[in-house]
């Protein structure tokens, strides 16, 4: 990939490969930083930007003056962004699937009992708001 210790590298593409996330699926561009650094920052294209093609997740990353520091940083925010986003997905299937065995569950007796006064109540209600009728 780039020059970095081993160790970082290694970590990082097995978070890659652990999500199924391919380098070639990887858009990177450079990008002429906006901060402040001088003329590092003015003459070499340190910022990174990155695209993940199949999710549509883009990430940004200008944090330090090297490029090959922000290459790395990017991939790590990448991966970060790309796991949440499937977490949150495995979260909602999880949460809709309680959702329906809730609906589902039936109701015990005391709560049918509870549902039954209550609507035995509002029927009383209702009664009182009938027209009065001539006892003629």
């Amino acid at each position: 990939m780039f020059k970095l210790s081993l160790e970082k590298e290694k970590t990082l593409s097995e978070k890659m490969h652990r999500l199924g996330i391919r380098q070639e699926d990887i858009r990177e561009n450079f990008i002429r930083s906006s901060a402040p650094g001088g003329q590092n920052v003015n003459k070499v294209a340190s910022c990174v930007y990155l695209k993940h093609i199949p999710s549509g997740i883009e990430v940004k990353c200008q944090r330090e003056r090297s490029q090959v520091l922000n290459r790395y940083l990017a991939r790590e925010l990448l991966i970060a962004k790309i796991e949440a986003v499937r977490l949150k997905k495995i979260a909602q299937t999880k949460q809709l699937a309680e959702k329906i065995r809730r609906q589902k569950r039936r109701k015990s007796q005391s709560a049918k009992q509870r549902i039954l006064e209550y609507k035995r109540k509002h029927s009383q209600k209702k009664a009182f708001r009938a027209k009065v009728r001539d006892l003629d």
